[in-house]
């Protein structure tokens, strides 16, 4: 389902999608967005919401969803997100769109029973002066969506600053930290993957040639038997994640990751051995 949804929306923006995996490039209407007027930012996300949510209406999320981003990012390859929801409407699953980007989906979390939702942090890269959607899709099908403008450019091309081989060192490792614990309570999560996250577009600083796209294209966490939540990401997600996210403890915690190269990993915690 990921695949035909990536490659619909990448078709749909003049995009080769082969080209997303194998060379950097530039869909022609993410070109110089730094210049780009509101009319011309409007038009693209109009394009790109018919391709993701067809026509179904998108609300004014102030009251729902909020999106905490810098104005000018200081790195564009390490670039904070915090996505903060209401408690007043159940909420199922969230998007993170980067207009912009080469691939604008950045995340979708799909959200389970065991799951608080209020706030997800995360890192993405950005490779142009862009706006950025949160949407947020209610229990009940409805999208509620907001909108911020971040100025940051290159984060999609920038290397790591080591080589690829050093980079690849503990591809996979997981780790969890688990702050405010409490059986009745929602707790707080911090999750880190190792994984270096390679797009397609960063220049290998050895060979000169382009590093392979190998990125993380889902997370899965559960606690117990529950969802906490399922993530679809792709290469707008920044090397090394580490996702910040809220649950509500009912017994082990097991993550699941898998990438590109159809590679997977797992590991569990004891929820009552983590803290920070």
């Amino acid at each position: 389902m990921r695949a035909t949804f990536a490659l619909k929306l990448a078709l749909s923006l003049g995009v080769a999608f082969a080209a997303l995996a194998a060379a950097p490039f530039t869909a022609p209407s993410a070109r110089a967005a730094a210049g780009d007027d509101p009319a011309q930012r409007d038009a693209r996300w109009l394009d790109i919401a018919k391709t993701m949510f067809q026509d179904r209406a998108r609300q004014n999320g102030e009251a729902v969803i909020s999106l905490d981003a810098p104005q000018r990012a200081l790195d564009a390859s390490l670039v904070p997100m915090t996505v903060t929801l209401s408690d007043k409407i159940p909420i199922k699953g969230i998007y993170l769109i980067i207009d912009d980007n080469p691939s604008p989906v950045a995340a979708h979390f799909t959200f389970g029973p065991a799951a608080d939702p209020r706030q997800i942090n995360l890192r993405v890269r950005i490779n142009s002066y862009t706006n950025v959607h949160a949407i947020a899709e209610a229990a009940d099908g409805t999208l509620y969506e907001t909108v911020q403008f971040v100025k940051a450019a290159g984060g999609c091309s920038a290397p790591m600053g080591m080589s690829d081989e050093e980079a690849m060192k503990g591809m996979g490792e997981i780790r969890l930290k688990l702050a405010d614990e409490s059986s009745d309570k929602p707790a707080r999560a911090t999750l880190m993957v190792r994984h270096p996250n390679f797009n397609g577009m960063q220049i290998n600083q050895e060979t000169r040639g382009y590093t392979p796209a190998r990125y993380i294209q889902t997370i899965s966490v559960t606690s117990g038997d529950n969802k906490v939540f399922d993530l679809e990401t792709d290469i707008s997600l920044a090397s090394n994640p580490v996702i910040g996210f809220g649950l509500k403890p009912q017994g082990e915690i097991k993550v699941a990751v898998t990438d590109s190269e159809k590679d997977h990993w797992e590991k569990s915690f004891a929820a009552s051995h983590l803290s920070n």
